[in-house]
């Protein structure tokens, strides 16, 4: 990676993480698969650490209704590739960071070919099961570590998010059929009765606040019938807090670092 950006840009990031750490940021190559209310804040943070590779992955549009908690959601960016309006920012904000762009969807028919074989992580943001299962198994299979994202709708407190290996995440519905369908689909280690299931080696990131039900009120403040199927709500503190937890734990090992005041 070369040196073009005035050293101040980021020397906040070489003074905390020291320079050895920074010139492993510098070097380094993360992928982020989708890039909605989590996955985008994930990138953020990346581009804003100084991380010197970074591939995007993500084959949706930016939508008007993604405004509420997705970095590429404003005036001008809508109907755009959310993978292409994120490259731009980060470009802003980092010029010499290295771009790559893939607009595609992760399935099971795909997962190999969509995995950068070179990148140091890989961030799953996405909800499709079949798809993140498949993410993962690929990875493992080409020696990719990944993180994963759990459900981070229908939550109003960021205090709720944890960290835990998936193998023994609890209380995340999404979560819960990953780390069944990637034991019965993909061979990952079985559970365990009591509670201490073999790690699959994969941090999770999710919350351990219940589920919160659009309420009457919500239905009827954006025009639509109670019972109808229009989604959770969201909230930017809690999907933009797991973004950015799911960047710090990729962060972190890169870097090599500790907190040694503990």
């Amino acid at each position: 990676m070369s040196v073009t950006t005035d050293p101040r840009r980021f020397g906040g990031v070489g003074r905390l993480f020291g320079e050895e750490g920074a010139r492993r940021l510098a070097g380094a190559h993360v992928a982020v698969v989708g890039l909605g209310g989590v996955g985008s804040w994930v990138v953020e943070a990346l581009v804003r650490t100084s991380v010197g590779r970074i591939t995007l992955i993500d084959g949706d549009d930016v939508a008007l209704s993604n405004t509420n908690r997705q970095l590429p959601a404003f005036e001008g960016a809508y109907g755009r590739a959310k993978a292409e309006v994120l490259r731009e920012r980060c470009l802003l904000i980092n010029p010499d960071c290295r771009i790559e762009v893939k607009t595609v969807f992760v399935t099971p028919e795909n997962a190999v070919q969509v995995i950068p074989s070179d990148c140091d992580w890989l961030v799953d943001c996405i909800d499709d099961l079949k798809g993140k299962a498949a993410l993962h198994a690929a990875a493992r299979g080409m020696g990719v570590r990944t993180v994963c994202a759990g459900g981070a709708g229908a939550r109003i407190d960021p205090s709720r998010i944890e960290v835990s290996d998936l193998a023994r995440v609890k209380g995340d519905p999404l979560l819960g059929k990953l780390r069944t369908f990637l034991r019965k689909e993909y061979g990952f280690p079985a559970g365990s009765a009591d509670g201490r299931s073999t790690l699959f080696g994969i941090p999770a990131v999710y919350s351990t606040e219940p589920l919160r039900q659009p309420g009457a009120d919500s239905l009827e403040a954006i025009g639509a019938e109670p019972g109808s199927r229009i989604g959770f709500g969201s909230f930017v503190s809690v999907t933009g807090s797991a973004g950015l937890r799911l960047a710090g734990i990729v962060i972190n090992d890169i870097a090599g670092a500790q907190n040694t005041a503990d």
